[in-house]
């Protein structure tokens, strides 16, 4: 297996722009939370634009509260909080297509964090297809979301992650979702196990990482 860098079109730039997107308030932190302490901690500098679709008014607390702690130690970052209803994207896809519209002329990323493209939710399907939709020239890498629906595939992206990082994303995670902890999916030790697993998969030298699908890449 190899690695390559990060790079940043012909020229690195002195800020990586992140623009990361989430159906739900907690999607974001679950998928990709450990990559994003990683990038706040090996980047020299790091921007991130944060969404959230879909929040209930006690969820949108969390959800500032939580991006506000993982993206600490990167100025500049900044969280949006959508009202789109629950369940019903597909249902209202115009009204966020049009919301995607306009967040492309406002943000110019190098790196899209976004659903599978493949998860069986139909709220997280439609972010990501809107975001091919929408961002044409960028590098997105697709997160995955534990499920019911047992709908994880097989990705070809890791990141490779510290155990410190992955017990901070843990801690995070429950601590700032209290209206998720009566889901009997919502634990450390599903969250760990999915770290573990990719780990396996990727020959982390800590032992875990988080894996993401890649759909095209341009090595220039």
């Amino acid at each position: 297996m190899r690695s390559l860098s990060l790079l940043i079109g012909k020229k690195r730039r002195e800020t990586l722009r992140i623009l990361c997107l989430g159906a739900h308030s907690d999607d974001i932190e679950i998928g990709c939370g450990g990559t994003v302490l990683k990038m706040i901690e090996t980047q020299r500098k790091v921007e991130f634009q944060w969404v959230v679709f879909s929040c209930t008014p006690e969820r949108e607390g969390e959800a500032r509260k939580s991006a506000g702690a993982f993206f600490e130690g990167a100025p500049g970052s900044f969280v949006t909080v959508e009202k789109f209803r629950d369940g019903f994207f597909p249902y209202v896809g115009g009204e966020i297509k049009e919301y995607f519209e306009r967040l492309k002329k406002t943000v110019s990323p190098d790196v899209i964090f976004t659903h599978y493209r493949s998860d069986l939710h139909q709220d997280h399907r439609l972010v990501s297809e809107l975001t091919y939709n929408t961002f044409r020239d960028h590098l997105v890498l697709e997160y995955e979301i534990p499920k019911y629906d047992g709908d994880l595939g097989t990705p070809n992206a890791y990141i490779h992650l510290g155990r410190e990082i992955c017990r901070q994303k843990v801690k995070y995670i429950n601590k700032y979702f209290e209206t998720q902890k009566s889901n009997h999916w919502f634990n450390q030790d599903l969250f760990y196990s999915m770290m573990r697993i990719r780990g396996i998969e990727c020959n982390a030298s800590d032992r875990f990482a988080e894996a993401f699908h890649c759909r095209k890449l341009i090595i220039a």
